[in-house]
Order: structure tokens, then sequence, then C-alpha cells
């Protein structure tokens, strides 16, 4: 058996065979869910050098512990403290080779609809020919010339990519959203039950939206002050209501009777959640009391005690960040998904009602049309008849997303003196990069309920 998985996994590296683990109880897996995962593994990978890279407490520590490290800095060329290697210019390099990896193979895989060709197998195989071609294109990076001129023409197209990401999200949120609701409303048809389903669902997306809004009144508000706080709680409620009426209008009801206050409902989450988001990522306010001693206001109690242990809390919530984002990578990159963007759906007649209808399988990845087992875990090639997703956007997604850790580990526009201590200190790029995703996720879901009015004689999907 153990010579068996050791064959199996040099086909993964240097031959076309699908990646497994040598375990063989582990429980089957797909091809082209092996595939997402090595991709997801580099993409994590470098994610975490960058962080590295960003990290005031690792640059100290290497300087203190490793032997001859000045000598070593300056035989590689880095500088007499490897200055080179870290801050936000080190990360603008390594994110340019893992952009630069991706996007390759988003034009290398354009139009790839059958695994068998030369192309998929390059994509679904060689993973330590990648893994090395990765390692030398962000290693290359360090080597373009001029560097001032490659650092602020990259920062540009890094702010463009990362805008282009949200926005992508943004799209397949709302998508998200009227999907569930067309699918729960398909079964009612067949069982009344599903009605109070509904209810229960919409009941409780807006107990935590309205929840939510109570909450941050109370903790980021005071009587004086916080006035900024003040008025995009304001808004941001009135955005809230305001879409809950529009969604249950009657114009906007004969037009799309599927409308109604599930959608809606998962978008208040959503503004709630961007809100609190965008208030903890506020640089904080201070002012004088009455010993003249200068006071942080705006922010919850409690939150001031967890900023003393900044290395914990800037772990923690990097690690939940960075999760939150391979999580839209992967969920975006699928065949739904894909062409959700393209404004192709499911009609109504095939809709079949599930309770979790966001986790089914894509198109033929159920059928097993071949099981290869090595002597490890067994992998099921799902992918013979076709490919279940599309290679060309899942690359082109993660080449975004590549662009988008860039932008947010250096701060966005606050990156002279970013630190990945400093991410959660609050920066005013990334409050209003957050807010406007915030309003920007509206004006999109408005859209899909008044377009059908604006342009009647248009077929509206959604």
């Amino acid at each position: 058996m153990s010579a068996r998985c050791c064959a199996g996994q040099l086909a993964c590296c240097c031959g076309t065979a699908a990646c497994s683990l040598c375990c063989r109880c582990c429980p089957k897996i797909k091809q082209s869910t092996s595939t997402r995962f090595m991709y997801a593994l580099y993409f994590i990978l470098v994610t975490v050098i960058c962080c590295i890279m960003m990290s005031r407490t690792v640059a100290t520590e290497m300087k203190e512990r490793i032997p001859f490290y000045e000598h070593i800095c300056k035989g590689i060329q880095a500088g007499e403290t490897c200055e080179k290697l870290v801050g936000y210019s080190a990360v603008y390099r390594v994110s340019f080779g893992m952009a630069s990896f991706f996007f390759i193979f988003f034009l290398l895989t354009i139009k790839v609809n059958n695994s068998k060709s030369c192309r998929a197998y390059i994509h679904n195989g060689f993973w330590f020919i990648k893994l090395l071609v990765l390692a030398a294109m962000c290693s290359g990076a360090f080597f373009i010339p001029d560097q001032d001129t490659f650092l602020n023409a990259w920062r540009y197209v890094g702010v463009a990519g990362g805008i282009l990401f949200i926005v992508i999200q943004l799209i397949l949120l709302v998508e998200f959203a009227h999907k569930w609701n067309k699918n729960w409303t398909a079964g009612i048809t067949h069982n009344k039950l599903w009605y109070g389903l509904l209810a229960l669902g919409i009941l409780i997306l807006y107990s935590v939206a309205v929840g939510a809004l109570i909450l941050m009144a109370v903790f980021y508000t005071r009587s004086e002050g916080c006035t900024y706080n003040k008025i995009l709680l304001g808004v941001n409620g009135g955005l809230c209501i305001l879409i809950s009426l529009v969604a249950i209008s009657p114009c906007v009801q004969s037009r799309k009777p599927h409308s109604g206050l599930l959608q809606s409902g998962v978008i208040s989450c959503y503004v709630m959640y961007l809100t609190f988001s965008s208030l903890s990522s506020k640089p904080p306010e201070t002012i004088l009391d009455e010993n003249h001693k200068n006071i942080t206001i705006c922010v919850p109690d409690f939150s001031q005690g967890l900023h003393r242990d900044e290395n914990l809390v800037t772990g923690l919530g990097t690690a939940l960040l960075f999760c939150c984002i391979l999580y839209s990578c992967l969920t975006s990159t699928t065949r739904a998904s894909s062409e959700a963007l393209r404004g192709i759906y499911a009609t109504p007649e095939t809709e079949v009602a599930r309770c979790c209808f966001c986790c089914a399988p894509d198109g033929d990845a159920d059928t097993e049309e071949h099981v290869e087992e090595s002597g490890g875990q067994t992998v099921i090639y799902d992918e013979k008849r076709g490919t279940v997703y599309s290679y060309a956007y899942f690359h082109f997604v993660f080449f975004l997303a590549s662009l988008y850790v860039m932008m947010t580990v250096t701060h966005w526009f606050h990156y002279e003196g970013a630190e990945i201590e400093k991410f959660f200190s609050g920066t005013w790029s990334t409050f209003w990069i957050k807010m406007v995703s915030c309003w920007v996720c509206v004006l999109l879901y408005l859209w899909t309920l008044v377009a059908p009015l604006c342009c009647p004689t248009r077929e509206f999907s959604v």
C-alpha cells in the first residue's frame, strides 16, 4: 500500500493525477474538489507569507534569534536588516507573483470545457512544478527594475482588482438572497409548511438586523459626540427600512411576484454586519475629560481591554478574515455562481425546494464515472463528461482575491507604516471601503427590484 501511495503522490506532484491523502480511512474526494483545495492551499501559503512580512514582531524576533542576521541580509542583497523583505513593498512584490500566477492560468484555461484536454491536465496536475513556478514568480518580483514606478502602478491595479472582488461578492450575495427565496417559495405549491419556514426565516433575519442596530446604538454612540456613528447608523437603518418597503410594494410585486421580505432580510443583516465592521475599523475618537486627559469614545469599553493584547486580537482576527476571503473565493467559483454573473439561472419549473439548497452539488458532480484507489484516499474522477466548474473564472476570482488580500494587509491607502499588529487599529480608508460596499450592496439589490419597472420589455431572471 505504501509503495502505491508514494507512486500516486509522485504522479500528483509531477503528473496529471489528482492529489489525495495517503490515509485510506479518509472519505472519498472528487477530482474537482481536490484541484480547488490545492490552489486554495497555495493561496493560503502566500497569504501567510504576506502577513509575516507585515509583522513587526516577526522581524524583531528574527533579528534577535538568527545568528549572523545582518551578514545573511547583505549576502542576499536584501539590505542591511532585510528591509526589502518586510513592509508593504515586499507584500506588493509577493502579491504580484501570486496574482500573475493565477492570471496566467486564467488565460490558459479560457474556454476549457473538457477535462481531457492538454490545458485541463495542466490545471488539474503537476502540483510540485506549479509550486516551483509560483515560488519563482514571487521571488522574481523582487528583481523588477525601477521599483518605485512598479509599486505606484501596481498599487492602482491592486485598488481596481480589490474593488472588483468586493463587487463580485456583493452581486453573488444579492443573487443568493433571490435564489433562497425562489427555492423556498417553489416548495409552497407542494407543501404549505414552507410558508411557516419562510416566516421563521424572515423573523430570524429581521430580529438579527434590529438587534444588531440596537447594540451598535448602545455601544458605538453616546449622548455627546460620536456624530459620525449616529449619522451612519441612522442612514443604514433607514436603508434597511427602504429596501423592505420597496420589496413588498404593489408595483414591484406586480412585476416580481417572488420578491419579498426574505431577500430584504438577508440584505439588511449584511448591511448591519458591514456597518459594525466599518465602525470597528474607524480610527478612535478622543476627547478631554474633566481631568484634562485624553479618553477614547464611541467604542465599546470591553474592546479597549481586548486591544491590550494586540498580538492575540490580530492573530485571531486576521485568521478569521482570511478564512472568510477563502470561503468567498471557493463558493463564488462554482458553475452556478459563474452562470449567475452572466445572468443564467434555473427556471422556476426546475426548482426543487430544499432546506440546504446552497449545498447542492454542481451538475454531474454526483456521477461517479471513474473511481481510482492508489493505496490511500479514494479519488472520484467526476469530470469525465465535462468540467463541473469554470476553470478560467476560478483563476480569475483568485487573481482578484490576491489583489484584495494585498490591499487589505497593507491598509489600502494607508500603506506607509502599515503593520499586521495594527490591522484592527482602524484607518479611514478601510472604514470608507466597507461603508461604501454597504451602500453598493443596497443599490444592487434595489436595482434588481426596480429594473423590471424601468425596462418592462426586458426579461429579468432574478
